[in-house]
């Protein structure tokens, strides 16, 4: 349930706040897909669009949480790491920021692109500190699909971060997205069990490597 202003509830922080601490999968029948940089990656079929959600959960080393959420946010590094990046700018919008991304596909298939808003807080949960970031699509005006590209009709994405004990990051992460129209089971798998792996790996790397790394 999204807030008043349209952004988001106050209910959906503390939901990602308490999946990190007691992952919900068992009961309602997430399956374990792939393992990959200490994260353990679940789906489970959407019964409304027959397509996949994924949550995943483990811990990343060498990757403090607040340096991670760092990186998240910043979308001038996401640029110089984010190998399928194609395009990435925020833009104001009726006093709202809006995110616009086109990302390169595999298989030569068309571009997709995303509008969305996201935004970040940090929780005191219990004397622990928590960091969440959100993410949904939204639509406006300023941003009109393009010809040749793909437009993600759907697209909702949690992270909640918090310190391992060391100089590690414990994650939680869920992520869905609707393309729309039909999808090749192939480029499904391959987003899944090829570039869900790739993409932490390469996370893990901009983590490391981030100009404000402390």
């Amino acid at each position: 349930m999204a807030g008043a202003d349209g952004g988001f509830s106050e209910e959906q922080f503390r939901e990602a706040c308490a999946e990190l601490r007691r992952p919900v999968l068992a009961v309602a029948g997430w399956e374990l897909l792939v393992e990959a940089m200490g994260i353990s990656i679940y789906r489970l079929q959407d019964q409304e669009t027959g397509l996949y959600k994924y949550k995943g959960f483990g811990v990343l080393k060498d990757c403090p949480p607040d340096q991670l959420a760092n990186v998240c946010m910043d979308l001038d590094y996401r640029k110089q790491w984010g190998v399928c990046v194609e395009e990435l700018y925020e833009k104001e919008c009726n006093g709202q920021t809006m995110v616009y991304l086109q990302v390169r596909c595999p298989f030569s298939k068309p571009n997709k692109d995303y509008v969305y808003i996201r935004e970040r807080r940090e929780l005191d949960v219990e004397g622990r500190k928590i960091h969440v970031v959100l993410a949904q699509s939204t639509s406006h005006p300023e941003f009109p699909e393009r010809s040749g590209v793909i437009r993600v009709t759907q697209y909702k994405e949690s992270l909640a971060l918090t310190s391992d004990g060391g100089n590690g990051s414990k994650v939680f992460m869920y992520y869905f997205d609707n393309l729309g129209g039909e999808i090749l089971t192939r480029l499904i798998d391959w987003a899944a069990k090829k570039g869900v792996p790739e993409f932490l790996k390469e996370l893990v790397k901009a983590c490391r490597n981030y100009p404000g790394r402390t």
